[in-house]
């Protein structure tokens, strides 16, 4: 369902009042997005919640609210978003809104959730939050943290039409360059979510299998980047550069673009979403091997590492180190 952001058509004191929890690096991308439109339009300030405080302090230097807990969030708001890590923490987000609140405390609200969740725990959200009267979202996000900053994140949305609709002015032209629409059910949106992050990791994989190649082959990085950009586009090309410019392995102290361990977390879920529809994803298999091997990786020299640290493991297997030069030149 594409969408653009439409001009206000109420003054502040009827403008739905919006929260978000959940900081990471793609939440607070996605919350100062937020918060700045809701400035620009002259709508209540976004209001916030975060387990660490600290997180919160550029959307409240910017004149956002942080609230102490969900429970007190979620009765100062209209539309609150979550973006957390997995679904075991949406399902908590959700029983606390659901025991500190009445029905009527509920009624009309809407919840979206931005994360990459099991379908299961988004039919359970959708169904426990309708018994409230309230309404959730599944609003799941393909894009790395800097495209999260940049606004400019794909959204796969599913739910009832009117929650949906009500949401869409904070979408495009806020959070998002586009969405995709996938009906009432919130499992759909979820689904997709999986189907594409096995596509991201799948390329991925072969990205960096390929500048293994290019390197030992000696056509070059440079070359085969080169070819990727005319031959196959985008992605692929942003996929290659976050190798070749040693953001598969960041700085010690710095946060990956996409984390290694939420990776593993999303490409495990496609596995056990295909095994329930009778089905497999081989490919995703190889993937989580090497995702393993990165994993000791990091364990070992107390890093974190990129989505994209496949890169170093083939690089180990090819009989090359784990770090390239850029990165040891860095």
């Amino acid at each position: 369902m594409d969408s653009q952001v439409k001009p206000p058509t109420s003054t502040p004191t009827t403008h739905p009042r919006l929260g978000w929890i959940g900081l990471g690096s793609m939440g607070l991308a996605m919350a100062l997005n937020l918060h700045s439109h809701l400035s620009h339009i002259n709508a209540p300030p976004l209001c916030f919640y975060n387990r660490t405080e600290a997180r919160g302090h550029s959307i409240l230097d910017k004149g956002g609210v942080q609230s102490a807990s969900v429970q007190n969030l979620i009765a100062q708001v209209d539309i609150c978003f979550i973006a957390v890590s997995d679904g075991t923490v949406v399902t908590s987000i959700i029983n606390s809104i659901i025991e500190a609140s009445t029905t009527q405390q509920l009624h009309g609200k809407i919840i979206v959730d931005t994360s990459t969740i099991h379908p299961d725990v988004s039919s359970w959200a959708q169904r426990t939050l309708a018994e409230k009267g309230a309404s959730f979202v599944a609003a799941p996000v393909f894009g790395a943290s800097p495209v999260a900053r940049e606004g400019r994140l794909l959204m796969v949305t599913a739910g009832a039409d009117e929650a949906v609709r009500a949401i869409e002015p904070f979408l495009v032209g806020v959070l998002a360059r586009k969405t995709l629409h996938m009906g009432t059910d919130a499992a759909q949106a979820s689904l997709m979510k999986t189907a594409g992050n096995f596509l991201t990791a799948g390329m991925m994989e072969l990205v960096a299998e390929a500048q293994v190649f290019a390197e030992k082959t000696g056509i070059g990085s440079e070359a085969l980047e080169s070819l990727i950009e005319e031959q196959y586009g985008a992605l692929p090309l942003a996929m290659s550069r976050r190798m070749t410019e040693g953001f598969y392995l960041p700085k010690q102290g710095e946060r990956p673009w996409s984390d290694l361990q939420l990776a593993v977390k999303d490409v495990g879920l496609g596995v056990s979403c295909a095994e329930n529809a009778g089905t497999s994803l081989p490919v995703a298999d190889v993937i989580l091997k090497h995702y393993d091997e990165a994993c000791q990786y990091g364990e070992r020299n107390e890093r974190a590492l990129d989505s994209s640290s496949m890169y170093g493991v083939l690089r180990t297997h090819a009989g090359l180190d784990f770090e390239s030069d850029r990165v040891k030149e860095r």
